[in-house]
């Protein structure tokens, strides 16, 4: 199997807003393992970008000390490999924001591709999704902390991806798993 060559894909993970247990719309908090799993599997699987998505300046900067320590710091010089994954983290404060980065980067705006376990009647599968990356247009897929995306990212999103699956009705996978296992089907190539 091998990695797609020549897509545009570039991964987000959202802070805000995303929902809670009790389905509030909520801001939360950066974790140091999102940021490392994440930002592995994106450098595995060859996304062209992970951005930390938080409007709260004390989530900023402690995400941006986290990376400024494995890819300026002492954590980059004791584990190179880790620098390398970490080096692709953009952290922002809105996915406006992001949208207007990729834009300026690429001369045109992501497709926003938003991610979800519950199922939805207009999601897209991920073949069809595989194909749409091929075009090299930039893709932004984005995934919810906390119980994932608000509702208002997934409506206002050009594409839902369908979820991973569910097993007798269980689908609360962290978003680690969730997005090594969305990475892996969308960017290898299988015989």
């Amino acid at each position: 199997m091998k990695t797609l060559s020549g897509v545009n894909l570039h991964v987000a993970l959202i802070h805000y807003p995303v929902v809670n247990k009790n389905g509030e719309t909520v801001a939360s908090a950066v974790t140091n393992l999102d940021l490392h799993d994440i930002a592995r599997a994106a450098r595995t699987f060859g996304a062209r970008a992970l951005y930390v998505i938080t409007p709260l300046d004390d989530q900023r900067e402690l995400a941006e000390k986290i990376v400024r320590h494995w890819t300026s710091g002492p954590g980059g010089v004791h584990n190179p490999k880790r620098r390398e994954a970490l080096e692709l983290i953009r952290v922002t404060t809105s996915l406006e924001e992001t949208q207007s980065h990729i834009a300026g980067e690429y001369g045109r705006p992501p497709v926003i591709v938003a991610t979800c376990a519950r199922r939805y009647p207009k999601s897209v599968a991920f073949t069809t999704l595989e194909e749409r990356l091929q075009t090299g247009t930039p893709h932004l897929l984005i995934f919810g902390t906390a119980w994932g995306l608000a509702p208002e990212l997934i409506s206002a999103s050009d594409i839902l991806l369908e979820p991973i699956g569910d097993h007798e009705g269980y689908n609360h996978l962290s978003v680690r798993c969730a997005a090594a296992i969305v990475l892996d089907r969308l960017m290898m190539r299988r015989p």
